[in-house]
């Protein structure tokens, strides 16, 4: 570790330019978990049963990718660092994947299922490699954990401005450039996005720097990585309530599509509760505030709590739209503090599997604590509306009928606020071994030094 890198204060550019990484990556990754079921069964007009399907295989196939991309990672020694060339490596190809995916040639239905389906893998397991530098970056920029979460809120909230955009834009922005034509719109929206993500991303592996270094072990192996996985239970923790939250959050963006074109016959209002998202910030700029007097655990489970809350609002609400809107921006508030801890605590994680097993694997470990449970979620989500619209008789660009509306209900509502409640129990978990961190950043210090 460099000198004074523990206290060290990071300046503005830097935390601007890690918190415009999320910004960026949140230009095709939120069009992606917030529109692509919709776009693969009204756009491209794929069977919502095969959908749904898609995003299942796909994410199977992170199982595989995410240790991959962790152990690259581990392993990668250059001028550059451990993970931030990766910024630079995946930038450009990350990008054209996200075009391509929302290109819906003109195939037979078959032709076209095969061809989302092997553009989505492909696009999986760049957003694997592109992103789970993202959170292996954290502990490497600094060793200090307050200055992690500080860093971390930076982050979310140039996430959350990634998503407002996202989600104000797309389908205004597909209307304008379409015409009337939604392949024609998506088309030009999204290579006007991945355009600007891919310019970021290179702007932002410019101004970042790694400085905690871990002698001795620089390149870790998958077998070492797994081994700093042993009893390793704040990680353990971490990575189940993370996927569980995911799952949740996944849901209820891509099943809101649905839950206000069909349930409420009112397809404007997917733009208009998207953009009051943006109230996440609310949350998020909160938490270095709420860790002066509450644990990181209770933070996370009081951000699921309040999610839980907010869903359940919406749900006894039925169609009042001033209850949506209320349980609306209540969710959005618990969410945007949920989402945040995750990120912050993987760092916690990763030094305590070092401390307890001689092994810093923070591209293995934060790899599947973040990027894999973030596109598992997302694929299990989609899995779950594929499942529900198919399984109630959803028909894309019809009125539905009132079992058609009983399965987007119970999956945008019921299934999104279980989840989320579920995800409480392992936060709750955490409070234990989040009492050692400050002993383990002692030893660590000094075994490092």
């Amino acid at each position: 570790m460099e000198p004074k890198a523990k206290n060290q204060k990071l300046g503005f550019l830097e935390k601007f330019s890690y918190s415009q990484l999320d910004f960026a990556g949140q230009l095709v990754a939120q069009v992606v978990g917030a529109y692509l079921m919709y776009f693969f069964t009204d756009v491209a007009l794929l069977p919502a049963a095969a959908a749904g399907t898609i995003m299942a295989v796909a994410r199977i196939m992170d199982a595989v990718g995410a240790p991959v991309w962790g152990t690259l990672i581990d392993m990668t020694n250059t001028k550059w660092g451990k993970a931030r060339p990766y910024f630079l490596w995946l930038a450009i190809p990350y990008a054209a994947a996200g075009i391509l995916l929302f290109w819906a040639p003109d195939l037979s239905t078959t032709a076209k299922v095969w061809y989302c389906g092997i553009v989505y893998i492909i696009y999986g397991a760049l957003y694997l490699g592109i992103n789970a530098p993202l959170t292996t970056m954290l502990p490497l920029i600094t060793a200090n954990p307050d200055e992690r979460v500080v860093l971390n809120s930076w982050r979310m909230v140039g996430s959350n401005l990634g998503v407002f955009i996202v989600n104000s834009l797309t389908l205004p922005l597909v209307a304008f450039f379409g015409s009337g034509n939604d392949v024609k719109g998506f088309r030009i929206f999204i290579i006007l996005f991945a355009a600007v993500n891919a310019g970021l991303t290179l702007f932002s592996f410019a101004h970042t720097r790694e400085r905690v270094k871990t002698p001795g072990v620089e390149r870790v192996t998958l077998k070492k990585g797994i081994h700093a996985m042993r009893g390793n239970w704040p990680w353990i923790i971490v990575v189940a309530g993370n996927f569980l939250f995911w799952i949740a959050q996944q849901n209820r963006q891509q099943g809101m599509v649905y839950y206000f074109t069909y349930y409420f016959k009112n397809k404007d209002l997917v733009t208009f509760f998207n953009s009051i998202s943006l109230i996440q910030l609310l949350g998020i700029v909160a938490i270095p505030l709420m860790n002066k007097y509450l644990s990181k655990s209770r933070i996370w489970a009081l951000g699921l709590a309040t999610a839980v809350l907010g869903q359940i609002i919406i749900t006894v609400s039925g169609l009042n739209v001033p209850g949506a809107v209320i349980g609306w921006l209540v969710g959005q508030v618990g969410s945007g503090i949920a989402v945040s801890m995750p990120f912050a605590m993987l760092g916690s994680a990763v030094d305590f599997g070092e401390w307890k097993n001689g092994i810093n694997a923070a591209g293995l470990l934060t790899t599947i604590g973040s990027a894999f449970c973030m596109s598992m979620g997302q694929g299990v989500a989609g899995y779950l509306n594929g499942f529900f619209l198919s399984a109630f008789g959803y028909v894309a660009n019809q009125t539905q009928t009132a079992h058609a509306l009983l399965g987007i209900n119970i999956d945008f509502n019921w299934v999104t606020l279980l989840v989320y409640g579920a995800a409480i129990i392992p936060a709750l978990m955490y409070q234990k071994y989040e009492k050692m961190e400050d002993q383990i950043g002692v030893d660590l210090e000094k075994t490092r030094a």
